[in-house]
């Protein structure tokens, strides 16, 4: 059975090709526009391409089971259509919450008539590093929203999840919404994260035109939209499903846990 992974450069899709090896698959296949960034592991077939570039999709596509496909709004409708037509049997999309700007991606994929599983992680513990520069300069966090509530996951979860998905069945139809396993607040987080590097954070908050000046600095154009998110956490927050550990039979890493992984991005 040959599986293509695309956006094997990418954060999830390149833990995704590593996840399936781990559980014995023996085909797969990488899509990336970047072969030597992704420095794929010996054994996986690699074939340069992008969702910018179909055709490049298309020569991927030959032989191909089933597919993991990585997010990507504006291509997800075609390159589904181009896996109906390669008789792929199983489409498992990385998307978002129902509704938000990742839905094109299910819809997209629902639209093709490949059988599908939809995995709806929400906030990923690595936008902490956006807290990098700061904890690296010392000890205060400035951010806005410190109360605000969700339970973010870490991209090595979601990466173990597809691949169990791609390589079991009963999954055709099913939506999963993925987080983390506790929901946390803003100022809690900075707390997990200097917990996880062994030092003591303390969070300052920024309202106004301080917290917009702030996000925009860290973030460009995104700064507004990402203040915006936060916003509307405020009276609906987000809280943790279970579905990772029913899903690998094990609890969903920690934030703390995730710091200490990658206490080397905030030193």
């Amino acid at each position: 059975m040959v599986i293509l992974v695309t956006g094997a450069t990418g954060n999830v899709g390149r833990m995704v090709v590593d996840e399936l090896l781990a559980l014995g698959a023996t085909s797969v296949r990488a899509l990336t526009a970047d072969p030597e960034r992704a420095a794929l592991p010996p054994g996986v077939e690699v074939v340069r391409g992008h969702f910018g570039r179909l055709a490049t999709v298309s020569d991927a596509l030959a032989g191909v089971e089933r597919m993991y496909l990585a997010p990507h709004p504006p291509s997800a409708a075609a390159v589904s259509r181009l896996a109906a037509d390669h008789g792929v049997r199983h489409i498992v999309d990385m998307s978002g919450p129902k509704g938000a700007h990742w839905q094109a991606v299910e819809d997209g994929v629902e639209a093709s008539g490949v059988p599908f599983t939809h995995l709806e992680p929400g906030e990923f513990m690595a936008n902490g590093l956006l807290w990098a520069p700061q904890i690296q300069a010392g000890d205060l966090v400035r951010d806005a929203y410190p109360e605000v509530v969700n339970a973010p996951i870490a991209q090595e979860d979601i990466a173990a999840v597809a691949a169990r998905v791609l390589l079991s069945d009963g999954h055709v139809g099913k939506s999963y919404e993925l987080t983390g396993p506790v929901a946390l607040s803003r100022r809690r987080k900075v707390s997990e994260i200097g917990a996880g590097l062994g030092r003591t954070l303390r969070y300052v908050e920024l309202t106004g035109d301080a917290a917009r000046a702030h996000f925009t600095s860290a973030m460009g154009d995104y700064g507004a939209w990402y203040l915006e998110g936060l916003a509307a956490l405020e009276s609906s927050p987000q809280q943790a499903t279970s579905m990772v550990f029913d899903l690998l039979g094990r609890p969903a890493m920690s934030y703390r846990e995730w710091a200490s992984r990658h206490a080397d991005q905030f030193r």
